[in-house]
């Protein structure tokens, strides 16, 4: 919070270095009642920070440098939302599209896609990260000779408790799950890895909030496949659904669950919609298709009532609110111009 009232958050994402149009990563100005955001400029210039992370107990924001030798970055978050350096390092793979912290602080990890690897970094007592204590490849490819020619890691997400970190790879049709020692900073694979249709391209994966459900975006075939998941991180599927119900090349891209747990919201690039999933049932059931106005919505973030998509072709963050009834977004005020936005951070 600023001022009582005005909330900051910093959106990520593509530089001229991945043909995109930003220059680093953007602060907003945020006023939770109305939902409206005010951009105040680039406060961190970095190559491709296409996504980002907070610290869960320091003022330190994390951000991938989607490079062809990938790093991760780290700066000190002051009040006003500006960013003062803290370091960077080598993930030690290509591309690295994801990244989050472990919730005790301890560990920061990341996704190399064009590695197809996991990558580990200590963090200090101040959240700075030190270097790498760990890189796990993926081996394997799926059936599209494109973009499944070899595994490519989207996705590392930790337990809220103590369970294991999921990995989701998208060229492997795979979610792995592994343990951190936190002692060596090393990832202790869990057998057997979980397998999802071929051809399915896992992007990302929403942990519902009662610890027991989670839902997986297929990429390459437009799907949400619901989850059971167990104390111990296994995935035992329940069902498929479509992603969409729009004609076109649909394209998942971020997925998350309402805090309620009644609504599973996914971003569908291609098509530009937002799809809106009731979670009452066996499987998620499809009550609403909204048009973001852009085509490519790479990402989005839900706060309080109002849910923020970044669209990456489009040059924009589209604000909605939520009815807090029917869990369904409409589109508030004009779009906020941000070049090449892929990720917005509260």
């Amino acid at each position: 919070m600023v001022n009582g009232q005005v909330e900051v958050v910093h959106i990520g994402g593509y530089t001229a270095e991945s043909g995109g149009r930003g220059t680093g990563i953007v602060a907003a100005r945020r006023d939770p009642i109305s939902g409206e955001l005010t951009p105040l400029g680039t406060v961190a210039v970095t190559p491709s920070p296409s996504f980002l992370a907070r610290h869960p107990t320091r003022p330190v924001l994390y951000a991938v440098n989607e490079l062809p030798e990938g790093q991760i970055s780290a700066w000190l978050v002051g009040p006003d939302g500006a960013l003062d350096p803290l370091g960077t390092r080598s993930t030690g793979g290509a591309e690295p599209c994801h990244l989050a912290v472990l919730p005790d602080g301890g560990h920061l990890v990341a996704a190399n896609y064009g590695g197809g690897s996991v990558a580990v970094f200590p963090l200090d007592p101040q959240g700075v990260p030190g270097e790498r204590t760990d890189l796990v490849v993926h081996e394997g490819h799926g059936p599209d000779p494109e973009r499944q020619e070899r595994a490519h890691t989207h996705m590392v997400s930790p337990a809220p408790g103590r369970g294991p970190l999921l990995a989701v790879d998208l060229g492997t049709d795979s979610v792995y799950r592994y343990d951190l020692d936190g002692a060596t900073g090393r990832l202790v694979p869990r057998a057997p890895r979980v397998r999802t249709a071929p051809g399915t391209g896992p992007r990302h994966l929403a942990r519902h909030p009662d610890g027991r459900r989670c839902y997986l975006a297929g990429e390459l075939d437009g799907s949400v496949t619901a989850y059971q998941l167990t104390d111990d991180g296994a995935l035992h599927q329940r069902g498929r659904v479509d992603a969409s119900e729009r004609a076109g090349h649909v394209q998942p891209s971020e997925i998350a669950v309402a805090p309620d747990g009644r609504f599973l919201y996914l971003a569908n690039r291609g098509v530009g919609t937002i799809a809106v999933f009731a979670l009452g049932g066996e499987l998620p059931e499809l009550i609403a298709e909204v048009d973001t106005g852009g085509g490519w919505p790479r990402h989005f973030v839900l706060l309080g009532e109002h849910l923020y998509v970044a669209d990456e072709r489009a040059d924009m963050v589209r604000v909605l609110r939520v009815d807090p009834t029917t869990g369904v977004p409409a589109a508030v005020g004009e779009p906020v111009p941000v070049p090449s936005p892929t990720c917005v951070l509260p």
